[in-house]
């Protein structure tokens, strides 16, 4: 993948923004591409079609064997659950990202820097059907029948290619869908995975209380992770002071090794809490 971080090192300045954690710390993110979401988006889709052949010639075996049109029904529902499920339920995932996205370096966040939710990724994903499903769907369907003619091809034509080309046209390379959710794709950041983080150390580890712990959850401990990836001495100094103010906790003026530490006993709660059937999406939770 070490093409993939120079890439994202030689990203134009245009592309760049500021993006705030939980404690204020900016991590200045890079924006995936036009180029680098079409790629994604055609990665996506040849694995949604591959998905749809398979299951086609499942229920066309179905249906042969039952003799029953019914199953052309389950055919039309299932395409439509398919590639609408496909995005957001990988995007609501930890990972923020469907397999294009994964390939390409890219991922799905909030704007305001908050956890994406559920309901931003649906909004940003239910977008898509009216952007180029619904009218390419009416067009094929309509092409079966006889029934398109030329002006009818156009305007489905044009009215795609006017969303398809949307990001071109504004600075945060956004879709209409991108808009409605407040979201931006980004370039995801290539570090060292978080079990590297955690690996034993020459040292004896500070221990911390359940109330120290208990102020973050899932999202802020990713948040944690990428400010220890990054390196920033600025940031890692701004969220240890943050996390020793609000822990009522010393300054023992070791603000990499106590940020290491918080993140491994972090780790350590939230995976002994998954394991009793507890989960914290975020320390509002």
């Amino acid at each position: 993948m070490a093409w993939l971080r120079r890439k994202a090192r030689k990203t134009p300045l245009s592309l760049r923004r500021s993006f705030v954690t939980p404690e204020g710390v900016d991590l200045r993110i890079e924006l995936g591409s036009a180029g680098e979401r079409a790629g994604a988006f055609v990665i996506d889709l040849l694995a949604i079609l591959v998905v749809l052949i398979v299951a086609t010639i499942a229920i066309a075996y179905l249906a042969w064997a039952s003799h029953q049109g019914a199953f052309a029904v389950l055919w039309l529902l299932g395409f439509f659950v398919l590639r609408n499920g496909w995005f957001a339920l990988f995007e609501l995932s930890g990972s923020g990202a469907t397999p294009g996205k994964r390939l390409v370096g890219l991922r799905v966040v909030a704007r305001d820097g908050a956890r994406l939710t559920g309901g931003a990724v649906i909004a940003r994903n239910a977008m898509r059907e009216i952007e180029l499903f619904l009218p390419l769907s009416f067009l094929g369907s309509q092409a079966v029948h006889g029934w398109a003619d030329s002006a009818l091809t156009l305007f489905a034509l044009g009215w795609s290619g006017i969303f398809l080309f949307f990001p071109l046209f504004n600075r945060d390379r956004l879709r209409v869908g991108d808009l409605l959710a407040g979201t931006w794709v980004v370039h995801t950041v290539r570090g060292k995975l978080g079990s590297d983080l955690v690996v034993p150390v020459e040292r004896e580890r500070r221990v911390f209380s359940e109330a120290a712990l208990g102020l973050y959850g899932v999202y802020e401990l990713q948040m944690l992770e990428e400010v220890l990836r990054g390196g920033s001495e600025e940031a890692i100094v701004t969220v240890a002071a943050t996390i020793r103010r609000k822990a009522g906790l010393p300054d023992d003026h070791d603000d990499r090794g106590f940020l290491t530490d918080y993140y491994a006993a972090l780790c350590g709660r939230l995976e002994r809490g998954l394991l009793v059937g507890r989960r914290r999406a975020d320390k509002f939770a």
